[in-house]
């Protein structure tokens, strides 16, 4: 390990992040040149305890892995629920947060539950924990769209044309959504409380056992706790320290 950059970094002193542009607040967005959001404020304050500078590079959404594995960033930081395929490949951070999924559908549907989907066309990004759980909803018909850079908005776009008849989703997301357009609305949330995280390449270790120690602090003092009643003041805040 080189000392003058003994966490392996893409660039020493950066803490290089992939990530997407689009709307997914509360999680994260881009306004002007800046990014803003639960993650942002989440990976500000860590980088702020390790002496680093976060910086973000868009990718789709389908690319975040091969970026990661090319030494393109450190690491991926856009709602990633830590899953066993993704843990084949790549290592995860403890969580900075448990989030839920839902189902989002037009508002003059009729779907209230999992079991109104039967026969009908529901949409969600492919190879996600999201449609992975839309396998769970017996007789539904699974539209997966590929991981562009573009994918949440286009997903919504398709529902509001009638492209298909549900979108499953993370549930704050599709809040947010909903909340902004009156066309559209949650037909309900399942509590899959999946943990997000930062995924790293396997090799980082060192990186790895920084940003645990990072995130340790955080939950210690109080920060965490205190961004996450900032950008999601309706759910209570799922970590303790004894939790991590």
């Amino acid at each position: 390990m080189n000392d003058t950059n003994p966490l392996s970094l893409v660039t020493p002193g950066t803490l290089t992040l992939g990530a997407s542009d689009f709307d997914a607040r509360p999680m994260t967005y881009v306004e002007g040149d800046q990014r803003l959001g639960y993650e942002p404020d989440v990976a500000r304050a860590l980088c702020a305890y390790l002496g680093l500078t976060p910086v973000w590079i868009n990718l789709p959404m389908a690319k975040f892995y091969s970026a990661l594995h090319d030494r393109r960033c450190d690491g991926v930081w856009f709602n990633q629920a830590v899953t066993p395929a993704r843990c084949a490949h790549s290592q995860f951070t403890q969580p900075y947060g448990l989030f839920d999924e839902a189902v989002i559908v037009r508002a003059d549907s009729s779907i209230q539950t999992a079991e109104d989907l039967a026969g009908l066309k529901l949409g969600g990004l492919a190879d996600s924990t999201n449609l992975e759980l839309g396998r769970a909803f017996e007789g539904a018909e699974l539209v997966p769209f590929p991981g562009s850079d573009q994918v949440l908005p286009e997903m919504l776009a398709a529902l509001r044309a009638g492209e298909i008849d549900a979108l499953v989703d993370d549930e704050l997301v599709l809040i947010t959504a909903a909340e902004a357009d009156p066309s559209l609305r949650l037909a309900f949330t399942v509590e899959t409380r999946h943990p997000f995280a930062i995924a790293l390449h396997p090799d980082s270790n060192a990186l790895l056992m920084a940003l645990n120690q990072g995130l340790d602090a955080l939950v210690a003092d109080g920060t965490l706790e205190s961004l996450w009643q900032q950008w999601i003041p309706w759910r209570p805040f799922p970590l303790t320290p004894a939790a991590l």
